[in-house]
């Protein structure tokens, strides 16, 4: 990554150019300044020689100095990489600078300082000795972030000063990097949850494309291909022998919907219960994909990531790690909304086929908690909610907890799996719960029978 392409060290016009230099002066240069100032003056008024070429000599000397750095003619390109550029919070982060004089003179020393976010820790400033002409030299610092966040690195600023200290230019490059910082996320184990939509797991199963004539989807004859493959009709149609397609594959899919709702949240902070839902989301994410499902991260505000293609889906799986970065990048800047229910969320799943559903909720009072149960469709659904007073308070105590117990009790009546969150649980331990309990859901919704439903079998391998 480029931070900045050749720089003059004395770039600008020569009228602006001598006014930054002059404003450079450091407090050395302008107490030399005013004391030759006030020696000539009092020379003048006593009518001493000596006292005025010593004034004249503490007057020029910083000017000199103005003057040499104004025509310093150093050309230095830099450049600038991050290694890794997308980091967990609380994960730290190398950057690397390399700095290369691409003019014919050797530098003097130079003060090489890039500017960095606050929360990334101190501002890295590293001195250079004199670089031969042609030559380079290479330093690196650390950040480190326990917030997660878009966080711009540079501009780089290059410091030029005389040998007396009199003068200081800076010069900045223009371009600058960005340092994504995710959420944590932690490995979730195997589990199995069981639910009614086909497709999911390993062993997806496969779709018949042929229902009839009219859904035939034909393809061209390639070698190996049966003869009693051969559609007869479709080759005297294209000139060409056209076999059956007569299976192909379909793919799992999977939502997870984020509650980031302000009122469905209390506290702030790396451990707030907000925190930890974005987390969880992202945990969920990269394990579903994991295991080559089709998914998608949807809000309460209806807004869907990736958003491409059928439903809003990630697309195939050679395409995942890009769908991961783009929905990591989402959840690195997501923030509350200000809207007060889940009923735009729910107009999403209402419209079509979301798959395994995997629901992390905030505060649900009984109008929204109605709402999400009936996000709960064909599919399996899972939900963590969070009880944010449990957060504020640590722990849960009287009607509060009742309120949320009533809460998971709606949710599990409508066919959800629903696991309630106290302050420090740890996500993997609840994943294993949800899968317990999803077995349970499932037999009390299937009466008991075996075979009566289809499970995501390996799916969570």
């Amino acid at each position: 990554m480029t931070a900045g392409g050749p720089a003059a060290m004395n770039d600008g016009d020569d009228k602006g150019g001598l006014r930054a230099a002059l404003g450079g002066l450091t407090t050395r240069g302008r107490s030399f300044l005013a004391a030759g100032i006030a020696a000539a003056v009092c020379a003048y008024v006593l009518g001493q020689g000596d006292l005025l070429r010593v004034g004249l000599l503490l007057a020029t000397l910083p000017l000199v100095c103005v003057a040499v750095l104004f025509r310093t003619r150093y050309r230095v390109a830099g450049t600038r990489r991050l290694s890794p550029s997308r980091v967990p919070a609380g994960t730290e982060a190398r950057v690397h600078l390399r700095m290369e004089n691409v003019s014919r003179l050797p530098t003097g020393l130079l003060m090489l300082q890039d500017r960095v976010p606050y929360v990334l820790g101190p501002r890295p400033r590293f001195v250079l000795d004199r670089v031969e002409a042609g030559g380079r030299r290479e330093v690196s610092y650390r950040v480190r972030s326990d917030l997660r966040g878009r966080y711009p690195l540079g501009p780089l600023q290059l410091q030029l000063s005389d040998p007396f200290g009199m003068c200081e230019l800076t010069r900045s490059f223009s371009a600058y990097d960005t340092l994504v910082v995710i959420p944590r996320t932690e490995p979730l184990p195997p589990v199995r949850l069981a639910g009614e939509a086909s497709g999911y797991g390993e062993g997806r199963q496969r779709a018949l494309a042929l229902a009839g004539e009219d859904d035939l989807i034909p393809r061209g004859y390639r070698h190996g291909d049966d003869l009693r493959r051969v559609h007869w009709r479709s080759t005297a149609r294209y000139g060409e022998l056209m076999v059956r397609r007569e299976e192909q594959p379909q793919r799992a899919r999977c939502t997870v919907l984020l509650d980031t709702r302000r009122i469905a949240y209390q506290g702030t902070g790396p451990d707030s219960a907000f925190e930890w839902a974005v987390s969880g989301a992202a945990s969920a994410l990269l394990h579903m994909l994991e295991r080559g499902f089709a998914v998608r991260l949807l809000t309460d505000d209806g807004s869907s990531v990736p958003g491409e293609g059928e439903g809003g889906f990630a697309g195939s799986t050679h395409e995942s790690a890009d769908s991961a970065g783009l929905m990591m990048d989402t959840l690195a800047v997501v923030d509350h909304s200000d809207g007060g229910g889940l009923s735009r969320a729910y107009d999403v799943l209402r419209g079509g086929n979301q798959g395994l559903l995997v629901a992390f909720f905030g505060d649900l009072d009984e109008e929204q908690a109605a709402v999400a149960a009936r996000m709960r469709r064909s599919g399996g659904a899972v939900a963590f909610v969070l009880d944010s007073d449990a957060w504020v308070q640590g722990e849960s105590h009287g009607a509060a907890l009742a309120g949320a117990e009533e809460r998971l009790r709606l949710l599990r009546e409508s066919g959800w799996t629903a696991v309630l969150v106290q302050p420090g649980a740890d996500l993997a331990e609840l994943w294993q719960l949800a899968g317990q309990q999803s077995t349970v859901t499932q037999s009390a919704l299937s009466g008991g029978a075996t075979g009566g439903t289809t499970g995501f079998t390996g799916g969570w391998s």
